[in-house]
């Protein structure tokens, strides 16, 4: 089965609220990624290039695993959380990945194609 990438960013009114943002949510992440079957990476990270944005990367073992997220209690209270702050912007996107592979090789040289098989 496919993995799930999630990606994503929220952009709050200045640094103070997205470090706020950051620090509300370590604990949920930190529930997500420890309760959460299914769940491989689940990281709210300020962006450090952006001041007011959060960086948002999710890794989820399959589909079904993503969906049992969005009925779990950590969703619901990240969501509250990150609405409570008051966004500005925020993008999303979802990925199904049917292939991965190292970036570099075992040589320990970048790989120049995808994939080399």
């Amino acid at each position: 089965m496919p993995q799930v990438i999630i990606h994503a960013w929220i952009e709050f009114a200045d640094q103070g609220v997205r470090d706020e943002a950051v620090r509300l949510a370590a604990p949920i992440q930190w529930t997500s990624r420890t309760e959460e079957p299914g769940c491989l990476e689940y990281c709210f990270a300020a962006d450090p290039c952006i001041p007011h944005r959060v960086t948002i990367h999710e890794l989820w073992e399959d589909h079904a695993s993503l969906v049992a997220h969005f009925q779990h209690p950590c969703y619901a209270a990240m969501r509250d959380t990150m609405v409570g702050l008051g966004p500005t912007a925020l993008w999303n996107r979802m990925y199904e990945v049917g292939r991965d592979g190292p970036v570099y090789r075992e040589d320990g040289a970048m790989r120049t194609v995808l994939f080399d098989d």
